[in-house]
């Protein structure tokens, strides 16, 4: 399936109820809500990217959090991986302000646009590969329209979906590649060059266990930014 501009792709993906599971899963967090939100209205629908459509930078997580982008229908929003990542992308330059709270909250991404593999919350994020399969023509989409000159993976799974997505352009990743934070691959994709920076996801079990800290991540948007001056 192909689209022919974002907007689009956005209202396609917000009507979107191709895995049973994921619905109901996102249906039932959104209606028997966690104490501490119990007055907030949750969006609980499927979740398209956001950010600059022109971006030269594409961040690609998992998937909405439950009690995150669940409720406040958008990505990286409302809840602490989203502050690290607002945090990074401000003191980087790529945001005019250093938390994410909710779709008013006048929060401005220069030259970033943000999107995921699945766009549902999944139960105990973990969507199957399935689910996955059914989502991927979204990023595909995404992708081939913003045509990005770098590409930032938070976690394993998102490096799993770039990976499909150079295979499906052509390109074969090293078989040898492992996943690690930190690792940066050049690839020529249509006559242009695209880097994959690799970083651990900033969730609260890499994060409270200093797996990943401030200064990790913080670098590898500052390495992003080092590429784009570069080219």
């Amino acid at each position: 399936m192909e689209y022919t501009d974002l907007t689009t792709i956005h209202r396609t993906i917000i009507n979107c109820c191709e895995c049973p599971r994921l619905v109901e899963w996102r249906q039932s967090v959104a209606i028997h809500k966690v104490r501490r939100f119990r007055e907030d209205h949750y969006w609980g629908r499927p979740l398209p990217g956001f950010g600059d459509p022109h971006a030269s930078i594409v961040v690609i997580g998992l998937a909405p959090a439950a009690h995150g982008g669940n409720r406040t229908g958008r990505m990286f929003t409302g809840d602490d991986s989203a502050n690290w990542l607002m945090e990074a992308l401000y003191q980087s330059g790529f945001a005019n302000q250093n938390t994410s709270e909710h779709k008013e909250d006048g929060l401005i991404l220069h030259n970033v646009y943000i999107t995921a593999a699945v766009r549902c919350a999944p139960p105990q994020n973990k969507p199957t590969h399935e689910e996955a399969a059914n989502c991927f023509h979204f990023l595909l989409n995404e992708l081939d329209l913003i045509q990005p000159r770098v590409v930032v993976v938070l976690g394993r799974f998102a490096y799993d979906a770039i990976r499909h997505y150079l295979r499906l352009h052509g390109i074969k990743p090293h078989s040898s590649a492992h996943f690690a934070h930190g690792v940066q691959e050049t690839w020529n994709l249509e006559s242009r060059l695209l880097t994959v920076l690799i970083s651990y996801h900033p969730s609260r079990q890499n994060t409270q266990t200093k797996k990943l800290t401030r200064p990790m991540f913080l670098q590898v948007f500052q390495a992003a930014h080092a590429i784009l001056d570069m080219q």
